[in-house]
């Protein structure tokens, strides 16, 4: 979400959503609109079409990430925030599939459902560049008509060593006054099969001595004998990026093209080509403009799809949407909310300035979003047994705790009191430095500590036993039975130490999967570093804790706030009745240091 989106602060109601200032953005669309700039526009069936028409392309060709979210809540952002002024506005998604050695429909696929799960509707604005492969060819061939493009012959290493550097100018391709009519025959075989990969390719004519490398002859369109996964082998030339995009951004009218930085060397480019066109009569007044934010710059984190590949296939996670991975897929089996998303997009902003977002602002968007509406349970990570000594071993006393301490309509949970226990192993300590207010056993004349069992009852502690090793392996305590939490006389009872258990007796077993940064280093891939070296050994841990009773029949990706603990998801793959798995997706408070 842009941080301007209304619709999408009131998804984010209640989850310290604030009011943010208007962006460089916000103040380009302001006066376009106050322009009219855009407002006489009509389709190429003369239809009226929103004033502003922003877009979010995507190529099909790996998982989108947390710096995708960015942009997707930008433009989504923008155009539901402005759909309310004159003339409306929407956000096109298209995904921009020109390339049929790295795409794939499982990439396609996912990428829609990712922008669904974040919260947004294109209705029935689904575009693809493939769509787009005939118009784009047609328009190659009113370039090369025109004069405008030809046929380059060269091999990939000449045309790039004759492109020359920031420093020399380039050199003409000897093949760059080919004649528009060899030029079309020329390109025309190559869309009929005639060539191999690699023997021909078109290029722009434009200026190999211009200072922007990017704008000397590129190259727009090249053979590659591969099917495509929608076009299946109708093709084999397939245009490049560049090309493609400013004159898919044409031709679904969109007003403000919006991409990362990185693309701020590739505008003039943009510009000539859709201009060119507009100048051929292909396209009218006004052509779509681009315009460039920072992209998101992620502590502890990479984002680049080359590396995220190789964390896959060499098997350093597991997979795609393994919860330690940047990935929405894997935010999202994390525990991350669609909600807590959209308001750290919000609360970072839009600039043109690159900076580092520390992880915590992440983390602390999911608190402000989970904190007033995951459900509490009682959960023990570290077990380790308490037996109530005086306690009836075939008795059990009613408990009972609020699902939400600010819902109180949501009720309470129960569960019973009994002689035999599991508590946290961090609760007790058999010598207890200063400071500690939980449990440890008798030193000398002085008794045992007292604490309070949350909700049930004040214990002392008489004892404790141990195994072979000298590991602690039982706590030994006695209860007052007047002591019990909500009845008369438990006030009476002043003890510094409140600690959580469960009965042993009610207690349910789980796998609980402790996730950390995947990387030691903030910042794993910056200068010549090897982001292999960061990655934190100690990223993924596995144990078996205990639950409470009523989490017997949590479903996948029911949330929770374990008290105590953090917030943690049941697994969206692995959870199921009878086998619970839960990843802790965030500390109660940033821990890591």
């Amino acid at each position: 979400m842009s941080q301007d989106s209304k619709s999408l602060k009131a998804g984010a109601a209640g989850a310290g959503a604030v009011t943010e200032p208007s962006n460089f953005l916000r103040q380009i669309i302001d006066q376009d609109l106050a322009s009219g700039a855009f407002s006489q526009r009509t389709n190429f069936a003369g239809d009226p079409i929103p004033s502003i028409i922003t877009r979010f392309p995507p190529e099909p060709n790996g998982y989108l990430h947390i710096g995708h979210a960015k942009s997707i809540c930008l433009n989504f952002g923008l155009a539901a925030d402005y759909n309310q002024q004159p003339g409306g506005a929407r956000c096109n998604m298209r995904l921009d599939d020109t390339n049929p050695v790295k795409e794939d429909v499982e990439y396609a696929d996912s990428i829609l459902d990712a922008v669904k799960w974040l919260g947004f509707d294109w209705g029935t604005h689904l575009y693809h560049a493939s769509d787009y492969f005939d118009r784009l060819y047609e328009f190659a061939e009113i370039l090369i008509q025109h004069g405008k493009a030809y046929v380059d012959s060269q091999s990939a290493d000449d045309i790039h060593t004759n492109r020359g550097n920031f420093g020399q100018a380039g050199k003409n391709s000897p093949y760059r006054d080919r004649s528009p009519a060899e030029n079309l025959a020329l390109f025309r075989e190559m869309r009929d099969g005639k060539f191999k990969d690699g023997e021909h390719v078109l290029r722009l004519k434009i200026d190999m001595a211009h200072p922007n490398i990017v704008m000397r002859d590129p190259v727009v369109y090249r053979i590659r004998h591969t099917d495509h996964h929608r076009t299946g082998s109708k093709w084999c030339i397939y245009p490049l990026y560049d090309f493609t995009h400013c004159i898919s951004d044409a031709l679904e009218n969109v007003s403000h093209s919006i991409c990362t930085l990185e693309f701020e060397n590739n505008r003039p480019l943009y510009d000539w080509i859709v201009n060119s066109l507009k100048e051929l009569g292909v396209f009218k007044d006004p052509v779509p403009h681009q315009y460039e934010f920072a992209r998101l710059n992620l502590t502890y984190t990479i984002t680049s799809k080359r590396k995220l590949l190789q964390l896959v296939e060499e098997k350093h996670v597991d997979g795609w949407d393994d919860p330690r991975m940047p990935t929405i897929v894997g935010i999202r089996r994390r525990g991350y909310t669609p909600e807590s998303i959209r308001l750290f997009c919000e609360r970072i902003g839009v600039s043109k300035a690159d900076s580092w977002i520390d992880m915590s602002t992440l983390d602390q968007a999911l608190r402000d979003d989970l904190e007033v509406r995951a459900p509490r349970a009682t959960a023990v990570l570290k077990p380790l047994k308490l037996v109530v000594e005086n306690f009836d071993a075939n008795a059990k006393e009613l408990c009972s705790a609020p699902r939400h301490p600010q819902h109180p309509e949501w009720g309470n949970r129960e569960f019973h009191f009994t002689r035999e226990l599991w508590i946290e192993a961090d609760d007790f300590m058999k010598e207890p430095i200063k400071g500690f207010f939980r449990l440890y056993p008798p030193i000398g004349d002085q008794p045992g500590s007292r604490v309070r069992l949350r909700h049930g009852f004040v214990v002392e502690c008489t004892g404790f036993e141990t195994d072979a090793q000298g590991n602690v392996i039982q706590v030994n305590v006695t209860h007052f039975p007047d002591s019990k939490s909500g009845t008369p006389g438990s006030n009476n009872y002043k003890v510094k130490g409140n600690i959580h258990w469960i009965s042993s007796a009610e207690a349910i077993p789980a796998e609980v999967r402790l996730y950390d940064h995947l990387f030691t280093d903030p910042h794993p891939d910056s200068g010549d570093k090897n982001f292999l070296d960061a990655i934190n050994p100690n990223s993924k841990e596995t144990i078996t804790a205990y639950l409470e009773p009523c989490m017997k029949d949590v479903k996948p990706e029911d949330r929770f706030q374990f008290e105590r603990h953090g917030y943690f998801i049941a697994d969206k793959a692995d959870s199921k009745p009878g086998k619970l798995v839960f990843n802790r997706t965030v500390g109660l408070k940033d821990s890591w240091k």
